[in-house]
């Protein structure tokens, strides 16, 4: 009895159930073996993370018009090769509604292929601000920004959960805004995030109990290696400092966004102040799959310079990561 392509013996009629269950188990078999390689070889070739590019890193050029918010997007896909962007709200403050404005920077983006992550925003008030009016007015002034981000793709805004008053008290108001931002959020499918900024939200077991609070899918963390500062005004002593890597570590179950702070390089391209080698164990092992952004903050490296330093180090310590797996 010669078998035939399907495997089943000439002699055994193709309409029998014998026949039926060889050709299909067959047929899996050559199925399996043709797609079992590529799915290896997908896994192999997907990264641990993506890499985007935070403005911040940019601010003195920013500032000194050497570069504009509208540019950023092509600057970062020539200059680095980078394809994901974290606008910063101060350098376009006025064009949140402006609807020419953000479709030229939709096409920007477009043409050269860079998706729009998030907007980090500052200067809109305290979202647990004690003043209930002064809170809810707060929650509104983010409104925009929330209608931007839609606008332009991204997944998130970053803001900021400052509060004055006791521990808990300052909790109960951060968390009471933070909820009615995330409220808006949802209408328009955008995420709102908090990063560890100074003042208790550098206290990371602090900040993931306002996330418990909150209680609401919208909202996340934004886990950045080097703020952790309790008080930026004794930031010179080690005592005004919580442990990076414990409050990263407490802030990553929340997190859907990651900010890889820098701020100088020994000989070796390492940053000196944060082992990122320890660090994106942290941030890996605890299942995140997103866009670590780059944002170097230094003096000693020129900003393109040490945003390509910093480029340069995730990029090498995620294929150690990768060799590894």
């Amino acid at each position: 009895m010669e078998p035939n392509m399907t495997g089943v013996p000439t002699d055994v009629p193709m309409n029998s159930p014998i026949s039926r269950r060889r050709a299909m188990g067959v047929a899996a078999g050559l199925l399996g073996a043709a797609t079992l390689p590529g799915l290896a070889r997908a896994r192999r070739a997907s990264p641990l993370f993506e890499i985007s590019l935070a403005e911040w890193s940019f601010h003195r050029m920013l500032r000194a018009e050497q570069l504009t918010n509208l540019d950023f997007p092509r600057f970062a896909r020539k200059e680095f090769g980078i394809g994901g962007v974290e606008y910063v709200n101060s350098f376009f403050k006025d064009k949140a509604r402006d609807k020419a404005y953000l479709t030229d920077l939709k096409r920007v983006c477009d043409d050269h292929e860079v998706v729009s992550v998030l907007i980090m925003c500052d200067g809109e008030g305290a979202l647990g601000d004690p003043d209930d009016t002064k809170r809810s007015q707060a929650v509104e002034n983010h409104r925009r920004w929330i209608e931007a981000a839609k606008f332009l793709g991204c997944h998130s805004i970053r803001v900021n959960a400052q509060s004055e008053g006791a521990r808990a008290e300052q909790a109960r108001l951060a968390a009471d805004g933070l909820r009615r931002l995330c409220e808006i959020g949802a209408e328009h499918e955008i995420n709102v995030i908090v990063e560890n900024h100074g003042g208790l939200s550098s206290d990371g077991s602090w900040l993931a109990g306002v996330m418990k609070l909150v209680d609401h899918p919208r909202c996340g963390t934004l886990p950045d290696f080097g703020n952790f500062c309790l008080d930026w005004s004794r930031s010179s002593e080690p005592e005004a400092w919580y442990d990076r890597y414990k409050g990263v570590e407490e802030l990553m179950p929340f997190a859907k966004g990651v900010s890889a702070k820098s701020h100088a390089f020994d000989e070796h391209g390492d940053e000196t102040g944060t082992d990122y080698r320890r660090m994106l164990k942290i941030v890996v092992k605890s299942g995140y799959k997103g866009y670590i952004g780059v944002e170097y903050e230094g003096e000693k490296h020129s900003e393109v310079e040490g945003t390509r330093l910093t480029q340069e180090l995730l990029e090498r310590v995620r294929a150690e990561m990768q060799g590894g797996a």
